[in-house]
């Protein structure tokens, strides 16, 4: 238990800034008093979520190739595979930079937004999104930090951007009286921050990267893609999820779509750490489970369950109580104000299923098994979200929204740490194979132990 709390904690420090970056821009956005502004901010940051997810997704392949190619001492074929998935990045990025742009008043639509609050909202974007190439550069900076075991740095990284962000806000919101434009270029310089913060390091202590070859680069495309495609279906499940959310909130009025602006910001802020607990998790489950040793993998999830557990408790007891002090502080009145409450009360102690999931998935993606948390994630945000979300609004407005997304993830959670402790006793009793195969017998045979030896 001790290693999964240190290792969750000590991670959970970098995500607190990234997270910190967008709580900022709303809360002193939330400072000039426009409750559409606020709404605007909702609206782009759920766009701005899908964006880094796939940023995330080019992050992982990253970490994992140079990762491999470094464990073996092979440190040239680290940087020319690094050159090669910085470049798919940079084009990925790009192309989703102009699509972004060209297509964010359609975009925002889709998601409910309309009339003044749209027009802020495409103005925001529209000065974010063409950094989205330096974001990739950061974010695979970072990934390539860890690769070489270097989390220090790729850590410093992120803090970085926090406080870059932390400073400028309000020197170009309100000193400069940029306003909504303010928080946007300050977004942009974080970006920038990260950026230089993460790729420094790698050329002065790593050699930075290999020139590019065409040859190399068109050999190299079938591992990133390999990495890259299912970690970004993966991720860009839970943005697809709370797109269709918002969607749904839209129709309750400007001041709702700013209480859940600040919801959409709070949880990550207050679940900070059982977002890193899959992270931490994870490479004790792997490497237990490279051991053969089950029972050290079973132990490590129902120690992770525990941690979730309490922690969630913790939350949700000080979340009620700050309840109408988040309101008061974010200026949310009326509809938002109510759909804060019901959210620190009810919705709340629900979050424990979403880091169930987390760590569900972190199980399947270290005991190969990955297409298994993509199918998990996929069906909480689409089977688990869309009907009771639509119910929830339909007899409860607002708030039925969000408690009808929670449900979702009661259900999903349950079944991935169900489908984890029936995968490692699978293993354990030679119902699945633990290097491939997609069947495995779910009850535990009644046969004959394993090294069993003939009589006589």
């Amino acid at each position: 238990m001790g290693h999964v709390v240190v290792m969750s904690l000590s991670a959970s420090l970098g995500l607190v800034s990234i997270f910190l970056v967008d709580f900022a821009d709303l809360f002193f956005i939330s400072l000039l008093g426009e409750t559409a502004l606020a709404a605007a901010v909702g609206f782009a940051g759920a766009l701005l979520f899908f964006n880094q997810s796939i940023t995330i997704g080019i992050m992982i392949a990253m970490s994992a190739l140079a990762a491999q190619r470094i464990g073996r001492g092979e440190e040239d074929e680290a940087r020319r595979i690094a050159t090669s998935v910085v470049t798919v990045g940079m084009i990925v990025g790009c192309v989703m930079a102009a699509l972004f742009w060209i297509f964010a008043p359609q975009l925002l639509e889709l998601l409910g937004a309309a009339g003044e609050t749209k027009t802020h909202a495409v103005r925001y974007l529209r000065i974010v999104v063409p950094s989205m190439p330096v974001m990739v550069l950061a974010m695979v900076g970072s990934g390539l930090l860890r690769a070489h075991g270097d989390a220090r740095r790729a850590m410093n990284a992120t803090l970085a951007a926090g406080a870059v962000n932390a400073v400028l806000d309000p020197i170009f919101i309100f000193a400069l009286g940029l306003g909504l434009d303010g928080a946007a270029l300050a977004s942009v310089a974080a970006r920038f921050a990260m950026m230089a913060t993460a790729l420094y390091p790698i050329f002065k202590h790593y050699g930075g990267f290999a020139p590019f070859d065409s040859a190399h680069f068109r050999r190299d495309l079938a591992p990133i893609f390999a990495i890259t495609g299912p970690a970004i279906l993966t991720n860009i499940a839970t943005p697809v999820g709370i797109m269709f959310v918002m969607r749904m909130i839209a129709p309750f009025g400007v001041a709702t779509v700013a209480g859940f602006a600040v919801i959409s910001r709070l949880i990550p802020l207050a679940f900070c750490v059982i977002f890193a607990l899959s992270g931490a998790v994870g490479p004790i489950i792997g490497q237990n489970f490279g051991a053969r040793n089950y029972a050290r993998v079973r132990e490590t999830l129902k120690n992770a369950l525990i941690f979730t557990g309490v922690y969630s408790v913790l939350i949700w007891i000080v979340l009620v109580l700050l309840n109408s002090f988040i309101s008061d502080q974010f200026g949310i009145r009326d509809e938002g104000r109510t759909l804060i409450f019901w959210f620190t009360a009810v919705v709340t102690p629900l979050y424990f299923f979403n880091g169930v999931l987390f760590v569900a998935n972190a199980a399947f993606n270290n005991l190969n098994r990955p297409l298994w948390s993509t199918g998990l994630n996929w069906g909480k945000n689409t089977i688990g979200t869309i009907p009771f979300v639509m119910l929830g609004a339909a007899w409860f407005g607002g708030p039925g929204v969000v408690i009808g997304q929670a449900i979702g993830g009661v259900l999903f959670g349950v079944l991935g740490v169900w489908l984890a402790f029936r995968l490692v006793d699978a293993f354990e009793n030679g119902g699945a194979d633990p290097e491939k195969g997609w069947k495995i017998k779910l009850m535990r045979p009644r046969a004959t132990p394993p090294f069993s030896s003939p009589r006589g």
